[in-house]
């Protein structure tokens, strides 16, 4: 038997046209779902939520710490002088789950840049109201949202415990600036990291190829320079191009904490030096991810 074509015909779309920032809002909806391998194989999903989980436990051990503390305490034992002793500080707690982060960083972008550039979607997308731009623009949006996951989750969750626990900070005030210089910090690190893994995903269609790429570049380049610092006499600010611990690095300079990294340098690095050394490095993996795909938007 074969096939009939019965009736031939066009019908207008009926719908309600959203137009760009909708359709900006779908692809960042689409995007985090395939990060967190919603609407895909089980076996997708294990890895965000296995990270994700490395992220919030060490976090969830000191919100534990402060209540056994507290618990020990009401029986005549000095439990929170013990807790106070293990439990870190907001800033010391992003270099306990500094593994997490990077981790996720390295799987987000690739996940959600390199197949497009793969399976033809780009043009798919450049052929709807969005353009270079607003692509790039919903893209680094629900990537910079993903590792916020990781980065602004775990300290909220640690204040939260702190404060419940009478271990947080002192009066409103002071717990509306810690809340503050949390958002803050997270933000540092998640725009950075996310600048660096989107530009890495930029010049490659292989997945595997730019998570390798943002690790090099990240933990390979930190563990060179901190080689060069300690064993090879470099001066301490060869740290500015250390893209591992420059936001953590600012991170302590927001809480106004001593960081192990500088503490016992003969001449830590300005400030304002660092924060410029970070916009730079902003600007830069911004520019590579623009000029690349201005590159591939003429191709298609």
């Amino acid at each position: 038997m074969t096939a009939q074509i019965i009736a031939r015909g066009y019908r207008r779309y009926e719908g309600e046209r959203v137009g760009v920032i909708g359709a900006m809002a779908s692809v960042v909806r689409v995007t985090v779902h395939r990060c967190l391998g919603i609407h895909r194989p089980a076996r997708t999903r294990v890895f965000p939520v296995l990270v994700i989980a490395l992220a919030y436990v060490p976090t969830l051990v000191y919100v534990g710490v402060t209540v056994l503390g507290n618990r020990l305490d009401r029986e005549g034992l000095p439990g929170r002088m013990m807790a106070d002793a293990f439990v870190p500080s907001y800033a010391q707690n992003y270099a306990q789950i500094v593994l997490a982060i990077v981790v996720f960083s390295a799987f987000v972008a690739p996940e959600v840049l390199c197949p497009d550039q793969r399976n033809g979607m780009l043009e798919m997308y450049f052929a709807s109201p969005l353009n270079r731009t607003t692509y790039l623009l919903a893209k680094s949006a629900a990537v910079g949202a993903m590792v916020s996951v990781v980065t602004l989750g775990p300290p909220v969750v640690l204040l939260a415990g702190y404060s419940i626990e009478g271990f947080g900070p002192n009066g409103i005030g002071e717990w509306f600036l810690t809340l503050a210089r949390i958002v803050a910090s997270a933000i540092v690190i998640a725009s950075l990291l996310t600048a660096v893994s989107l530009a890495m995903s930029s010049l490659t269609s292989r997945r595997a190829a730019a998570s390798a790429g943002f690790l090099a570049v990240v933990v390979g380049g930190s563990s060179l320079c901190g080689l060069l610092v300690t064993q090879g006499g470099v001066t301490n600010r060869l740290n500015l191009v250390n893209l591992l611990t420059l936001p953590y690095e600012l991170t302590y300079r927001i809480f106004d904490e001593p960081s192990p990294l500088t503490v016992n340098a003969e001449s830590p690095i300005p400030t304002p030096l660092l924060v410029g050394s970070y916009l730079v490095w902003l600007v830069v993996a911004a520019a590579l991810v623009i000029r690349r795909y201005r590159r591939l938007a003429t191709m298609t």
